[in-house]
Parts: structure tokens; C-alpha cells; sequence
């Protein structure tokens, strides 16, 4: 019930309704900009981000978020239909289920459970671009338009019902009122015609970014047995959006009079899938899952496989055994033809990959890093911190362990250099100001201990504690004339933006 009014609500849903293909786009105008700017869109969407941001499912994984970025982006980068002034952003939801959703202001969000289940890399940018053109074509801003705001108001509570729906279909049901039940009906024709028209431009923007264009209908022709061979427990895409045998016909006509391409999956794409699968569930499972495939041989990638088992041996606390299987992935490399993009690396020294492949290189080395901090080996940690910086210097996930491990050795002088010299690049990352305030904490920076905690807060969407802890750190005033006014001008700018969201909301 509840992703079904989301769909029709945001017309963005990733389940595709493939019907009819006709040559010529629907004719929906460009309805949108009379009474929905980009501005507006993009406020919308950050009031929604705000709330998921700050729900435990949201996957903040700088390693996770990095991939989707990309892939997002090369998939935008080969296509016409996004315009200059468009911005898009990329994140995970830590949810089993089979999802994903795409918000106002180019917000899309992919659950865990969907990525894990897409077989190859062509499977989830299929997905991916189907959300894309639903953002290009400004679907959601006609919606809007089309019901002229009765829906924006309760903005709030279906980011809500987006979250809650991952876990329980009656308790996102309880979110909904009565009344809103009667709509749904009456849209259905409306969405088809946005789907469609996403179906279409998401399949050339597939197509131009060099995937398999196949991808799209086994992808759904999968899910589809899955409903049939397992009724109660069916993907909630296919629940809420039953996909018929005519519609997977028909996108299969499409594709097979595409040329046949075969598209190797990135490397990036196997280690993301292969975390994700680590973080799934519960830990100790995790870990029996990967040692029962790697003992029967059942994977495509061995050295991908060893990389999810150790992910999981340490997210089970069980440190020296990820070492020993480390030293084995290692070894690895070295011999596995599969595995050839990592073959050069060698303990102790760095993996230097093609830039198109760095996300890659960049996950053995901070994998390589948490092993030897798990493991007390402090000093081998920093040298691997540091080594793997110089070639990675903007992967966040090693200047997170690198800070951190600085701190846990009590030398929080030289972390708050590292960090400070690192926002400077990244300026949204919550997690690097959270490291910032604990540095000064241990300094003994009280003022700004609650400045750099004020943006964790912001960065996760909480205005009203931003805001309180502005006015704890001018309180504990160092005596640092510009620090302390750089605080009272960032106050006024948050006490400013929660004041005109609250005026929104009215």
C-alpha cells in the first residue's frame, strides 16, 4: 500500500511498466515550471533526505556511496537528457528488500537487498537509469504540479513511510490516512505514462553508457519467477507492482533487436556486492555464508569472495582469523587470472590500478588497514594509512580509519591537521566532523568541540541540535575573536534555514 502511493506520489519507482513502446515520446508538457522550480524541487528534496539521514538504515558507507556516485555519473555523462544545472545524489538503504526510489532534487536511493540481487553490473545500472530519466523528465515536479500541493505538505511523513516500508508493510500503512487510499486509483494512468516514458529514455541511456541492454529484462524476468516460485514471500516490488509476462515481452522485443554486447562487470561492482553482503543480517551468519561458498567453490570470483569473508570476519569481531585470511587473499592475487586488475599488489605495498578501476584498489587497502588496526598492529596500520593516501588521497573510507586510528593512539594534534586539510576537499562528510569534535574534545577545545559537533548535526539534517550546540560552544568562548565569530554567523545561517523550513511546513 504504502510504496504504491510513494509511486504515484513521486512517480519513480523502479518497478517498470513495460508496456506499448511507441516511437515517439508521450506528449506531457512541461507543466512543472509554472509552479515547481528546480530550487523548490531540490528544497523538497533535501527536507526528505534530511529525515532519512537520520534513520539507522541509512548506509553511511563512504566505500558504498562512492560506487553508486560513480556509476550514476557515467551513466549521466553518456546521456542528453540530464540538463547542466541538474545535480543528482546516490546513497544506500541497509534493507533486504528489493528496492529503490528516487526522491525530488535527483535524490535516488537503492537498497541494499537490490544491489545484492542484481547478478551483474548491467542489471543495477538498468535500475539506475530507469530512476535517472524519471528525474530528467521531471516526473515528480508534473505530479506535484498536477495536484497542486496537496501532497507536499505531508512531505515529511512519507520519507517516513519510505523508511518504515522496509520492514513492515502494516506499519507503514499505519502512516497513511483513509482518504488518501481513494487516490490512488484514480493516478494509476497518470504514473503508467511517466513509466513508459522512463522505461524508454532509461533503456538508451543504458544503451549509450555502454551497458548490456539485457540487463533490464532478465533483471525483471527474475523477479518475476522469484513472485511465482515464492508467493508469500515475494519481492515487494512485485507486490505492489506485479510485472505480467506481456510486459517483459515486450522490452525483450526491444532489446533483441540491439546488437549483442557483452559487458564484463567492474571490479567495483563485485567488491561493493560483496560488502553488502557482509553487512547483510547478522554478522556470525554473514560469516558462515562466505566460508560455506569459498569451501564449495561457489563463486565467480574467488579473490571477490575472500574480500566478503573477511568483511564479515571482522564485522564478527574475529580479528586474527581476517588476518589469516588476508596473508591467503594476498597470495591470491598474485596467481588469479580473474583478478588480474589487483595482481600487482604484494604485502605491504600499495595496489596501483587504472584510474577507471581506483575505487577498487582503494577497498583492498583500507580492508588491509582495518585488519592490522584490529589486530593491534598499530604502526603496520599508519605506514598502510599513509602509503595508500598517496595514491588515494580522496577515498574517504581511509581517511576515516586513518583519523580514527590517530585518535585511538591519542595523537589528536596530528588527526586534526589530517582532517582539517581533508574538508577542505570533502566539506559534507558527517563523519569527518564527528572525528574533528573528538579531537578537540581531547585537546580540550571546548568552544570548538561543539562547533565541529554542530555540522555532524547539520550534515545529518538536524537543524535544532545544530543549532543547540552553536550556542554551547558560544558559551565556552576560547578566546579566539574570529573562531568565535565565524560561530555566530554560522548560528544566524542555520537559525535562518530552520525558520524557512519551518515556514514551509505551515
Amino acid at each position: 500500500m504504502v510504496m504504491i502511493l510513494i509511486r504515484l506520489i513521486f512517480g519513480m519507482s523502479i518497478l517498470i511498466a513495460i508496456q506499448g513502446y511507441a516511437h515517439e515520446l508521450p506528449e506531457l508538457g512541461d507543466i512543472s515550471q509554472a509552479t515547481l522550480t528546480p530550487y523548490q524541487e531540490r528544497q523538497l528534496g533535501l527536507q526528505i533526505m534530511r529525515q532519512i539521514r537520520g534513520d539507522p538504515s541509512y548506509l553511511d558507507d563512504p566505500e558504498i556511496a562512492s560506487y553508486l556516485s560513480n556509476l550514476g555519473h557515467k551513466l549521466i555523462a553518456n546521456s542528453d537528457e540530464a540538463s547542466i544545472d541538474q545535480t543528482f545524489e546516490f546513497f544506500a538503504v541497509q534493507d533486504s528488500s528489493i528496492n529503490a526510489f528516487a526522491l525530488p532534487g535527483g535524490f535516488m536511493g537503492f537498497n541494499s537487498g537490490l544491489i545484492i540481487a542484481a547478478q551483474s553490473e548491467s542489471e543495477l545500472a538498468a535500475v539506475m537509469s530507469h530512476e535517472i530519466a524519471h528525474v530528467t523528465q521531471k516526473h515528480l515536479a508534473r505530479m506535484i504540479a498536477e495536484q497542486k500541493y496537496d501532497w507536499v505538505k505531508s512531505i515529511a511523513s512519507l520519507a517516513v513511510a519510505i523508511l518504515a516500508a522496509r520492514s513492515s508493510a502494516q506499519a507503514s500503512q499505519a502512516i497513511l490516512v483513509a482518504s488518501q487510499a481513494s487516490i490512488i486509483q484514480s493516478k494509476l494512468d497518470f504514473t503508467r505514462k511517466h513509466e513508459k516514458e522512463a522505461d524508454r529514455i532509461g533503456l538508451n541511456i543504458l544503451l549509450d553508457a555502454g551497458f548490456d541492454p539485457q540487463g533490464m529484462p532478465t533483471f525483471f524476468e527474475r523477479l518475476q519467477k522469484a513472485g511465482r516460485f515464492h508467493e508469500t514471500g515475494a519481492p515487494s516490488y512485485l507486490r505492489t507492482h506485479p510485472l505480467t509476462f506481456e510486459r517483459i515481452a515486450d522490452i525483450q522485443n526491444r532489446t533483441r533487436e540491439m546488437p549483442y554486447r557483452q559487458v564484463p562487470d567492474s571490479i567495483d561492482f563485485l567488491l561493493v556486492r560483496a560488502k553488502l553482503r557482509a553487512l547483510q543480517g547478522k554478522s556470525y551468519d554473514a560469516v558462515a555464508q562466505f566460508k560455506t561458498r569459498l569451501e564449495e567453490k561457489r563463486y565467480g570470483n574467488e579473490a571477490v569472495e575472500r574480500y566478503g569473508y573477511i568483511q564479515a570476519l571482522l564485522r564478527d569481531k574475529k580479528a586474527h582469523q581476517a588476518n589469516t585470511e588476508l596473508n591467503r587473499l594476498y597470495q591470491l592475487l598474485q596467481t588469479d587470472p580473474s583478478a588480474s586488475v589487483l595482481s600487482n599488489h604484494v604485502l605491504g605495498k600499495p595496489i596501483r590500478v587504472e584510474y577507471k578501476q581506483i575505487i577498487a584498489g582503494a577497498m583492498m587497502e583500507t580492508l588491509a588497514a582495518d585488519v592490522l588496526v584490529a589486530n593491534g598492529k598499530t604502526a603496520e596500520a599508519m605506514n598502510t594509512y599513509q602509503r595508500a593516501l598517496k595514491v588515494y588521497p580522496q577515498h574517504r573510507a581511509l581517511s576515516h580509519g586513518y583519523a580514527r586510528t590517530l585518535i585511538q593512539n591519542k595523537k589528536p594534534q596530528v588527526a586534526l591537521e589530517f582532517i582539517n586539510n581533508q574538508l577542505q576537499f570533502i566539506q559534507n562528510d558527517a563523519q569527518l566532523f564527528g572525528l574533528q569534535a573528538q579531537c578537540y574534545e581531547l585537546l580540550g577545545d571546548k568552544m570548538l568541540e561543539h562547533r565541529a559537533q554542530a555540522e555532524v548535526y547539520f550534515h545529518k539534517g538536524h537543524y535544532g541540535a545544530a543549532i543547540d550546540q552553536l550556542k554551547t560552544a558560544l558559551q565556552n568562548d576560547n578566546g579566539n575573536f574570529y573562531q568565535l565569530s565565524s560561530i555566530e554567523a554560522r548560528l544566524k545561517q542555520l537559525q535562518t534555514l530552520k525558520s524557512d523550513e519551518e515556514k514551509s511546513e505551515k
